[in-house]
């Protein structure tokens, strides 16, 4: 089962009218690497929950064939949370073993190998843990010398965290632990039916990875699994044709003569980089994007359906879908654009600024997010 109903609150604006499943990582939905790595692991029945603009998700994946794997879907109009969810789909998932991961997270995991632990361990339920430098991001999970759970803190300070081992939201679980999930309500696997497994001695274990997993749970890991995406840090599929190392080509793209590229660079299909264009990699250009003339695009990542005016600058920077950046403006580090957002020509967004989606900043501004731009 992939959990899809979230809300994805933290990537706003970029999640204003789509789910976080679907926010692309080298240009295609986190939720599609998801669903890849389960094919490759022999997974091919599928139950995916949706609640936040379902039918983005169901548009895009319909059955699942086109990757090889039968996909239904399970529509909640209130959310039922984590375990909830997983509840409503018990006739489905209660015959056998099944898995439970998110569908917003980026990772590469051996899932062969987790469930061979689960079954090694004769486990009721196993909770996959990822080392973590920074604790106080995460809920984190105490084991024992047997990898059982033991324990957990939800977000401690780096002083007091007794562990560095993230919960990384992927589960395997025994047909029984859906008998201890109440039905119709909202029901969370952290807050409510983890501690009860402790309380009744389940056998409750953690696996323990050194694989890739990013929650891309901020701006900043958004752009971190793009990048090691691009840098094979992740094993994800690229798509386009790849030119030497790390440029990626999509179909029908068009690089003018002139253009310097230093990868890693993933270009998306049917776009035009006109001449004397200078794209920096870590980069990650959309579909049917237009690069102008003299455009400089150092780091970051610009969506699909859009236009980078003559002599732009974008600078570490991400860029939702259909915006329009205006000639010789320039967005200055974590900037953040917003979908369909107009930026007017020679304007400077200044860093750490969000636009929303639609907003039309007009020309020769500096906007440094405060509700009235100076000139």
């Amino acid at each position: 089962m992939i959990l899809a109903a979230g809300l994805g609150t933290r990537l706003r604006p970029l999640t204003e009218e789509i789910s976080k499943p679907m926010v692309p990582i080298v240009n295609r939905p986190v939720m599609e690497h998801i669903v890849e790595l389960l094919a490759r692991h022999g997974f091919r029945e599928i139950y995916v929950n949706l609640h936040y603009h379902p039918q983005v998700i169901t548009d895009y994946f319909g059955d699942g064939g086109k990757w090889g794997v039968s996909i239904t879907y399970s529509h909640e109009p209130e959310l039922l949370g984590t375990a909830g969810g997983v509840k409503k789909l018990g006739p489905e998932l209660g015959g056998d073993t099944f898995l439970v991961i998110s569908g917003d997270a980026l990772t590469d995991l051996d899932l062969t190998s987790l469930v061979a632990f689960h079954r090694e361990k004769g486990a009721t339920a196993t909770l996959v843990v990822t080392p973590v430098e920074d604790p106080s991001k995460y809920g984190v999970v105490l084991l024992d010398e047997e990898a059982r759970v033991v324990g957990f803190q939800e977000k401690p300070a780096p002083e007091e965290a007794r562990s560095r081992l993230a919960n990384s939201g992927i589960y395997v679980f025994e047909p029984a632990v859906l008998d201890m999930i109440p039905e119709g309500e909202f029901y969370d696997f952290g807050s409510q039916l983890f501690p009860r497994f402790l309380e009744e001695g389940i056998a409750f274990y953690g696996y323990r990875h050194s694989d890739y997993w990013n929650d891309v749970g901020s701006f900043e890991e958004y752009k971190a699994g793009n990048f090691d995406a691009l840098t094979g840090k992740v094993k994800v599929r690229i798509p386009g044709v790849r030119i030497g190392e790390d440029v990626w080509i999509g179909e029908d793209t068009v690089i003018e003569d002139g253009v310097v590229m230093v990868g890693p660079i993933c270009i998306g299909a049917h776009c035009v980089v006109k001449k004397g264009a200078r794209l920096f990699g870590p980069l990650v250009i959309g579909d049917r994007t237009v690069i102008d003339e003299g455009a400089i695009l150092y780091r970051g990542i610009k969506w699909g359906n859009g236009y980078v005016g003559k002599e732009a600058h974008l600078m570490d920077t991400i860029v939702g879908w259909e915006a329009e950046i205006g000639d010789r403006a320039a967005l200055l580090a974590d900037t953040v654009i917003g979908h369909r957002a107009v930026i007017g020509e020679g304007s400077i967004i200044h860093p750490g600024v969000s636009i929303v989606p639609g907003a039309f900043v007009d020309k020769d501004l500096h906007f440094r997010g405060d509700p009235s731009p100076e000139d």
